[in-house]
């Protein structure tokens, strides 16, 4: 392996980081690769423990050959010894080009001259009555339940929110064997069709999830709303929606999945010095880059904590900026004119694709105020508009003022939703509102951490 005096620290090792850390050893480089799974896969290719005894078609579908191929690689890497690999390892603070990262030997520092952030994306959340209860999980949660245990989180499970990933969980739960009540779609088929110019960019992709639209039959609904979670102590007893002609309608459960497509995880580009744009596509906050990824001084981003593209544009997002990184240290470079032709692509597609299935600003403007926006602390819609009416439209003022956004999430799961009742409030459109400012840690911490180093 060639000596490089730059350090190079990559975090994340889903398909992104994967790509991004092939294309840095080829050039010579060992990079640091920091990553909170135990394994390497991200969450789309999230790997299941030894000994599961489910194969890798059953658990990713048509692109278990893409999973399979991925795995290999990044085992191999580490085999070889060509990466510096910390999984388990949460990075928490980023300052002065030291990461400071929370690994299962406790607290370390890494320093950096480059650093590649793949730090994919969460799920996006809205309020609805009745969320905070237990035995309501995110898609997210649903399908990593599935994914690394086998498990299903209901025996009689309603999924709601819309975009692609409550389909495909839908999807994948029924081809467990899990039993599905209902799945509520808050886009229309009218708002549908007017994604489908931008996503017959990939026509492939628009096939398999239409195929997939069909095995869910009956049970698919397109336009709900007025959502409402009834629950006891146990959990969901049922779920409360009209359909898309106003009828109201009472589904059973014991179990319900929700989100609104993904939000990108930006917390630690924004400690690292990046800049943000508000995406009206989108409906939120997404960093500033260049075509390759360039972000700030040293600093490049890939996949979801970038732009919102599938796991192909991750892998794609990955190489652009190894390859910019390559470059900034005067390294030879492959041509990437490829890989910018296909990123065009992918993000007409994926611009397509929030168009089809938009955040439900309207849906969230309307929360009751005895709603809960922030399941963290508890805090109502009613208590945040308060917050508006005495310290002022801004994200920060509000979040100060009414707690929303204080709890262990650090605003992943309310920022946005809060940010609509801000501007709803005021009057102002959501990118007046603001966003709320990164603070470390970006995870929960032990203190002992801490303690044991003083």
């Amino acid at each position: 392996m060639t000596s490089v005096a730059e350090k190079v620290v990559i975090v994340g090792a889903g398909p992104a980081g994967i790509r991004a850390a092939e294309m840095l050893v080829s050039a010579g480089i060992k990079p640091v690769i920091i990553d909170e799974g135990i394994r390497a896969g991200g969450q789309i290719y999230r790997r299941p423990p030894d000994g599961f005894i489910r194969s890798p078609r059953e658990l990713y579908g048509t692109e278990a050959e893409k999973a399979v191929a991925l795995h290999t690689l990044f085992d191999r890497m580490v085999a070889d010894e060509q990466v510096e690999y910390y999984p388990q390892s949460s990075v928490l603070a980023c300052a002065n080009r030291t990461l400071h990262a929370l690994t299962p030997s406790g607290r370390r520092e890494f320093g950096y001259n480059r650093l590649i952030l793949a730090t994919g994306a969460t799920d996006r959340l809205a309020p609805v009555s009745g969320w905070q209860s237990p035995g309501v999980y995110s898609l997210g949660a649903t399908q990593i339940a599935l994914k690394a245990q086998g498990v299903a989180l209901g025996r009689k499970i309603v999924l709601a929110g819309s975009g692609p990933l409550l389909t495909l969980v839908a999807t994948q739960l029924l081809k467990a064997g899990a039993e599905i009540a209902a799945v509520l779609d808050t886009s229309s088929m009218a708002t549908q069709m007017t994604g489908l110019p931008g996503m017959l960019a990939r026509p492939g992709l628009v096939l398999r999830g239409l195929l997939m639209r069909a095995k869910l039959g009956r049970l698919y609904h397109a336009g709900v709303r007025s959502l409402g979670i009834y629950a006891d102590e146990q959990g969901p007893v049922r779920i409360r929606w009209r359909n898309a002609w106003g009828a109201e309608r009472v589904t059973d459960c014991d179990m319900v999945g929700i989100g609104w497509h993904l939000r990108a995880e930006t917390q630690l580009a924004g400690l690292a010095g990046c800049q943000f744009d508000y995406d009206a596509d989108w409906a939120q906050w997404l960093p500033r880059t260049d075509r390759m990824g360039r972000a700030a001084e040293g600093v490049y981003l890939a996949g979801e904590g970038l732009r919102i593209l599938g796991a192909d544009g991750a892998e794609v997002a990955g190489r652009l900026a190894a390859h910019a990184c390559l470059y900034d240290m005067r390294l030879p470079v492959p041509d990437s004119s490829a890989d910018l032709r296909r990123m065009a692509r992918y993000e007409r597609f994926a611009r397509g694709m929030a168009r089809a299935f938009p955040w439900p600003a309207e849906m969230v403007r309307k929360t009751s105020d005895d709603t809960v926006v922030c399941r963290c602390e508890g805090i109502t819609a009613g208590q945040l508009r308060d917050g508006v009416d005495y310290g002022g439209a801004e994200a920060n003022r509000v979040k100060s003022l009414a707690r929303v956004g204080m709890g262990r999430c650090q605003g992943r799961y309310c920022q946005l939703a809060g940010a609509e009742l801000i501007a709803d409030r005021a009057g102002i459109s959501v990118c007046e509102a603001g966003r709320l400012r990164e603070q470390a840690p970006v995870r929960p911490a032990p203190i002992g951490a801490w303690v044991r180093d003083a």
